[in-house]
């Protein structure tokens, strides 16, 4: 299986919400298209970015892949085990 964002060949997927639940469940919407990726790109994601940017800027596997903080991680990423758990880092942008 592959990741949608780094790419690497995982042995588990997680299921990443392109618009945050949150923002769906309030308004009683359709929950939305969603992508399959690693456990260090999901967890880096709802690190790095709040619902409120992820629902309304960065709701695509394009967008998330240009944004640039996403860039440097997804670079280093792709140099790393995926059969190893990695750190990622904690600072919301």
């Amino acid at each position: 299986m592959q990741c949608q964002l780094c790419e690497r060949d995982c042995d588990r997927l997680t299921v990443h919400h392109l618009v945050p639940r949150q923002h769906t469940k309030r308004k009683k919407l359709e929950p939305g298209e969603t992508i399959e990726i690693c456990s260090a790109c999901h967890r880096q994601i709802h690190s790095l970015f709040d619902n409120r940017v992820l629902a309304t800027e960065l709701n695509s596997v394009e967008k998330l892949k240009q944004q640039p903080d996403m860039i440097r991680f997804l670079n280093w990423l792709r140099k790393q085990d995926a059969t190893k758990r990695v750190k990622v880092d904690r600072k919301r942008a």
